[in-house]
């Protein structure tokens, strides 16, 4: 069966960094795009960051941009995503989330139409 798990959430001070992983299961990554959106308390959930695995290109947020990096590790069948200069206003639930088929969502940079989703890592940034 299809699988994605979030790992690497945590607490972490303002200026601080964090590392998620988004390893998947029942499914090769290689061909399909992986997607992170993350879901503050009373917001809507928002695309952070997405990766085409194929041709190993990415897209932001323009509220990440320059702070984090997502990239693919095809051995591990897991997408991470590194985030740096961690703020209070990235603290959310951080999910990871793919189409089925593969598609290329990402290097259109639209981050709709999700078949799979993991059940969130939660992120705090806080003093």
């Amino acid at each position: 069966q299809v699988q994605l798990v979030e790992s690497g959430g945590g607490l972490v001070q303002p200026g601080g960094s964090l590392r998620l992983s988004c390893a998947a299961s029942g499914f090769t990554l290689d061909y399909y795009e992986i997607f992170w959106f993350r879901q503050a308390p009373g917001k809507e959930r928002e695309g952070v960051s997405c990766i085409n695995i194929r041709a190993d290109s990415t897209n932001y947020a323009n509220s990440v941009k320059g702070r984090f990096t997502v990239s693919r590790d095809l051995a591990k069948n897991t997408v991470y995503l590194q985030m740096n200069s961690l703020r209070p206003e990235d603290t959310a639930v951080y999910y990871c989330a793919t189409q089925n088929p593969y598609g290329s969502s990402c290097l259109m940079g639209y981050y709709s139409g999700m078949d799979y989703w993991g059940k969130g890592t939660l992120v705090t940034v806080s003093s």
